[in-house]
């Protein structure tokens, strides 16, 4: 099952608006590239409903935000909305501050993307306005990550998608539990915005099953930090283990992906 979705992304090789942030640009575009897809990245509000156009999916990234970017977000939600193709929404930092919060309730009311992904403080925010305030990470402690997204999918009609130490993949009714994964995935600046943009190229090049595109990118993303780990020598550290992550999903094959994805039906 999920083995198709690798070969249909390949040999579609969609192209992908990724309007992501600062911080991680370069390495989602290598990623998006990793796994057969093709990323275009622009931002301005002059031009980004041309771009969609062009392209056959759209990932919406709040991270690094200013008021152009907003509009350009907005713009580009619009216009890949009307045309009917996939929005993945990664809500960065949602409860950071009210201007977030009210840009991630703007994308979620007049966008109304098909897949959201965030970890369980920013999926908190979106289903109930709440503010945190340690920035862009998660504090889930005293949270519900499967209640939670359970309850955004069912309001939005979205497949949610929360990150953390097990991940949660869910339409509102059919819940996965994904257990794929490392540790020092955490040392990676952008690790979430990554599995955005594979999300993006999953969902582009399978536009039918966004349920199963979204876990067949928690999935691999979370098995090549496995396999990137295992790869690390004395010397390297989580700049080398950032490039073999990019380098594992490049070479991750449909059959590895179903041998080794270890996800659970909730």
């Amino acid at each position: 099952m999920l083995g198709r979705i690798i070969d249909h992304t390949r040999k579609a090789s969609p192209l992908v608006h990724c309007m992501v942030n600062l911080v991680t640009a370069n390495d989602c575009a290598n990623l998006v590239l990793a796994s057969g897809a093709s990323p275009i990245m622009a931002e301005d509000p002059a031009e980004v409903c041309e771009v969609v156009s062009a392209c056959r999916g759209l990932v919406l990234n709040l991270g690094t935000p200013s008021p152009r970017k907003i509009e350009a977000l907005l713009l580009a939600g619009a216009a890949a909305k009307a045309q009917g193709k996939p929005v993945v929404f990664d809500p960065v930092g949602a409860g950071c501050s009210d201007f977030r919060r009210s840009a991630a309730h703007r994308i979620l009311q007049e966008v109304q993307p098909g897949v959201i992904r965030g970890n369980a403080s920013e999926i908190q925010t979106l289903l109930r306005g709440t503010v945190a305030q340690r920035g862009v990470d998660a504090d889930d402690a005293a949270q519900d990550p499967l209640a939670l997204a359970l309850k955004l999918a069912q309001a939005s009609g979205a497949v949610v998608v929360v990150s953390g130490s097990e991940d949660i993949v869910t339409d509102g009714k059919t819940a996965y539990r994904v257990h794929n994964g490392h540790p020092m995935m955490h040392s990676v600046t952008g690790t979430g915005c990554q599995l955005s943009v594979l999300i993006g190229a999953y969902a582009a090049a399978n536009p039918g099953n966004r349920l199963t595109a979204a876990l067949a990118a928690v999935c691999a993303y979370g098995l090549c930090g496995e396999l990137a780990h295992k790869r690390l020598g004395p010397l390297d550290g989580s700049a080398s283990y950032r490039t073999y992550i990019i380098d594992a999903l490049y070479h991750l094959s449909a059959d590895a992906l179903e041998k080794g994805a270890r996800y659970e039906i909730c």
